[in-house]
């Protein structure tokens, strides 16, 4: 597996459990705070950083129950609550005010998933009561002389570690937002390229249908100069009598196994399922003369190879009628009909043969 595979599959991984992610890590978060404020001897923080590990252990039992929406709220109120008890307690020169602004992405990325219209504006609310809440904070406790004294190292650490947790939430929810927008938007270009296939493709024989296969006929006869082609008109032979005699899924895999003969002989040509049994090949560039030769061999090939359906070697020939494209044919269905007409007369005089003059 190469790197891009590597990083693809985190980055899916990620994206799909994102919330129970971000829960393991504040609950990560608060055990580290929880080792800085014992080993600095603050009691009251060792207590309330148990506290919010309970809490978190708990979210991440709700995650797995698939009740995301209550974790959302929690992350939100217990973060505003640690920030406001960690500046009562210790101060403001340690950063734990960062723990606010760490929450943002976490509330805008998960905020666009959860909620939707005018649900949104939860998401904005939220995010004015924490800029509201810091700046209360700020005005309040900046002044104010702290609980406890915060010795050096521990404090230098929780600095470092405030500030790193504040980058990281930035920079990864970014990231994972950035590859979640990305994700969608490949696939609803995949998803908007198969309903036009869908829409173009005839769904049994994966041959061009109508809709798909006349614009690109029309095409190429209003050019100027006008393109050359030829139209060939091919029927099933006495498919009725497959379907009578095998039933329809024997007809369907007849179809198919026909249709994967023409598109193998036939590559760079438009082929279309007209209806029913009936299939059309335009053949660009072709003259009558290369035409005829080549479609009379696609006649012999389906002749000698049998369709296999279960233990059965089904047999089938076609009829093929042939046009070539000329001044007098202004629109698709003129020299369609026309191919259309020999292939009948065909019919007519003994089937499993090609017509390519007027009659």
């Amino acid at each position: 597996m190469n790197n891009k595979s590597i990083i693809e599959n985190v980055m899916h991984f990620l994206v799909h459990n994102s919330i129970l992610f971000t829960v393991e890590v504040m609950c990560l978060v608060h055990v580290t705070l929880l080792g800085l404020t014992w080993y600095a001897g603050i009691m009251p923080m060792v207590l309330y950083n148990v506290f919010s590990v309970t809490i978190y252990l708990f979210c991440i039992m709700l995650c797995h129950f698939g009740h995301v929406t209550p974790v959302f709220y929690t992350i939100i109120i217990e973060v505003s609550i640690y920030s406001a008890v960690s500046l009562y307690y210790i101060g403001w020169d340690y950063g734990t005010y960062c723990f606010l602004f760490s929450i943002v992405p976490i509330e805008l990325y998960f905020g666009t998933f959860l909620f939707s219209g005018k649900k949104r504006m939860i998401v904005f609310a939220s995010l004015v009561i924490i800029f509201g809440m810091y700046l209360v904070l700020y005005f309040v406790h900046f002044h104010i002389e702290p609980a406890f004294d915060m010795p050096k190292i521990p404090g230098v650490i929780l600095m470092i570690f405030s500030s790193f947790v504040m980058f990281f939430a930035m920079i990864f929810y970014s990231m994972v937002y950035i590859y979640a927008s990305e994700h969608e938007r490949t696939n609803l270009v995949q998803e908007n390229e198969q309903l036009a296939s869908d829409a173009n493709n005839d769904a049994l024989t994966g041959l061009l249908n109508r809709r798909g296969f006349l614009p690109i006929v029309s095409s190429l006869m209003t050019g100027d100069p006008l393109n050359h082609f030829c139209i060939a008109f091919c029927d099933i032979d006495n498919f009725k009598r497959i379907n009578d005699s095998y039933g329809h899924d024997c007809g369907d895999e007849v179809l198919r196994h026909v249709s994967k003969l023409i598109k193998r002989e036939m590559h760079g040509c438009s082929i279309c399922r007209w209806g029913g049994e009936e299939m059309v090949i335009l053949m660009r560039d072709y003259d009558m003369a290369v035409a005829k030769q080549k479609m009379e061999y696609v006649r012999r090939l389906i002749e000698t190879s049998p369709t296999a359906f279960y233990n059965k070697r089904i047999m089938a020939t076609v009829t093929i009628g042939l046009e070539e494209s000329g001044d007098a044919y202004k629109v698709p269905d003129e020299i369609i009909k026309v191919a259309d007409e020999r292939m009948y007369y065909g019919k007519q005089h003994g089937k499993n043969i090609l017509i390519a003059e007027a009659v």
